[in-house]
């Protein structure tokens, strides 16, 4: 699961991605308001963390050119300003949630849980696709009552192909998903041939479905 913590506070953001690095999400960072224009402009998120006063701008029109254009990044507002307008024209414009500072590192981690959870799997901890059963808590993988041991990379690969499911899914998109902006730096895609390539294996061994389907010359797709 891919974070955008967009916040001006150098100490405050690199203790909620030290955090949230431990609940094993993935964490990006914008400073700034172009900063943050440029990350929502060319990658997706499963959760932006939002600051509300930021240098060059304000998380409220961030939001507004997320919604403009339909994206469907789950937003959490992170600030300071506790003004009931605020809060009120965040939430009217299409953020998800609002979080006053000071707060608890596992509130938040507890509510990006819950929007992501109510975003892409319909508010359930426990996702059951014929023989398989994802525990988002718990991180656990069953298939057929057998525990399936998956990687953190292929966890969230699972995750993303199930709540894609009979979709294609570029690689691109993909490499993007797992490694965030350093995806950019990669001259080709063969780290995600691997762990598709060991995911589908172990999936295989315990008796799944084999959803899993490789489209020759576009992608994958899990298709139920």
């Amino acid at each position: 699961m891919k974070i955008l913590i967009v916040e001006d506070e150098p100490d405050l953001a690199r203790d909620i991605a030290a955090y949230l690095s431990g609940e094993s999400y993935l964490c990006e960072f914008a400073a700034n308001y172009e900063e943050a224009l440029e990350k929502i402009d060319v990658y997706s998120y499963d959760c932006i963390l939002l600051d509300i006063m930021l240098p060059g701008g304000t998380g409220i029109n961030i939001l507004e050119e997320l919604r403009k254009q339909n994206k469907q990044d789950g937003v959490i507002i992170i600030s300071a300003k506790n003004a009931i307008e605020d809060k009120i024209r965040g939430l009217q414009i299409g953020a998800d949630d609002y979080l006053a500072k000071p707060f608890h590192l596992s509130e938040l981690a507890a509510r990006i849980h819950s929007l992501i959870r109510r975003k892409q799997f319909d508010t359930t901890n426990i996702i059951t696709q014929h023989e398989l059963q994802i525990d988002l808590l718990a991180k656990l993988v069953m298939v057929e009552g057998q525990e399936v041991p998956l990687t953190r990379k292929e966890f969230d690969l699972l995750l993303y192909f199930v709540s894609n499911k009979n979709r294609v899914i570029s690689k691109a998109a993909i490499a993007e998903k797992l490694s965030g902006d350093l995806a950019d730096m990669f001259d080709n895609y063969d780290f995600v041939y691997a762990h598709v390539k060991n995911l589908k294996r172990k999936l295989q061994e315990a008796g799944y479905g084999n959803y899993l389907k490789t489209i020759y010359g576009s992608g994958y797709k899990w298709e139920i």
